[in-house]
């Protein structure tokens, strides 16, 4: 099932029908270790919706309320090498290396909720950076007890420029003003997504795809739980939490976006976030 967020409440998607939910507080509403379960039931009375000329699809929204998002690194072999060889000049080559090999994962804050870009929206390059990339992401969605309740898709817009000056200069490299993208849904499965489930990379410049890439899940070498119990050890997320686990697709060293370009990350059965990178 596949929950939406719109500007008129929110959307249950199941099987290509939609249901409008009664509960619309979004924090409310994921914020459920059973939250699967507990859609089942709802959608008992739900009564399915129609959309036409007349009645469109509201707008869709980036589909979170109050959560902040979370970001893993070096989770992927291919993620280690391109780190490495971005920070070779500043001395931090190692470093990534080491983290691929620890037992303790990358992680970091990537944004507030409010800095948060949805499906069609539009991405930043940073204005000081020469190198930047997309990082298409597998989104985990766990509610307060650290659960695992559902996915989404993440862009992890990246300056590498920045991040190879210097490994300290992580955050802002990561973290400004629309470097992160969610979307299009929060996607509630009965069951884990498996190994083989594949994430897909396009990217389109004056109507030509300049780049694609894919890898599967599989080549994580960190399992979901793991970077979890991790992140909620000794952290607090009241209202559930996002985490982004890390990419296994890297652009060419002589690849970056540029304004106009258009990102596309399919995971299915999630669906395709897109965004304009501006």
């Amino acid at each position: 099932m596949k929950l939406y967020k719109t500007e008129n409440g929110i959307l249950l998607e199941k099987e290509d029908t939609f249901y409008r939910l009664h509960e619309q507080d979004w924090d409310l509403v994921v914020n459920r270790d059973n939250l699967f379960d507990w859609l089942e039931i709802q959608i008992e009375s739900l009564i399915p919706l129609t959309f036409t000329n007349d009645i469109p699809m509201p707008e869709i929204l980036a589909p979170i309320g109050s959560q902040e998002v979370w970001a893993s690194g070096v989770t992927y072999f291919r993620s280690r090498t391109a780190r490495m060889e971005e920070s070779e000049m500043a001395g931090g080559a190692s470093f990534y290396d080491k983290v691929y090999e620890a037992e303790r994962p990358e992680l970091f804050f990537k944004s507030a909720s409010w800095r948060v870009v949805g499906n069609h929206g539009t991405v930043r390059i940073r204005r000081d950076s020469s190198w930047n990339v997309p990082e298409p992401e597998l989104t985990l969605f766990a509610s307060e007890s650290g659960t695992l309740v559902g996915y989404t898709i993440g862009n992890d817009m990246s300056s590498r420029s920045i991040e190879g000056e210097n490994p300290l200069y992580l955050p802002q490299a990561k973290s400004y003003t629309g470097s992160a993208a969610l979307g299009p849904c929060l996607y509630v499965p009965e069951y884990a997504l498996s190994g083989d489930t594949v994430i897909d990379l396009s990217i389109v410049r004056e109507g030509e795809e300049v780049f694609n890439g894919e890898v599967t899940l599989s080549q994580m070498k960190r399992k979901p739980e793991e970077l979890l119990q991790y992140l909620y050890r000794e952290m607090s997320f009241p209202h559930g939490c996002y985490l982004m686990t890390g990419t296994g697709i890297i652009p060419p060293n002589d690849f970056t976006l540029q304004k106009g370009d258009i990102v596309h990350i399919s995971i299915e059965p999630i669906g395709t976030l897109t965004n304009t990178v501006g």
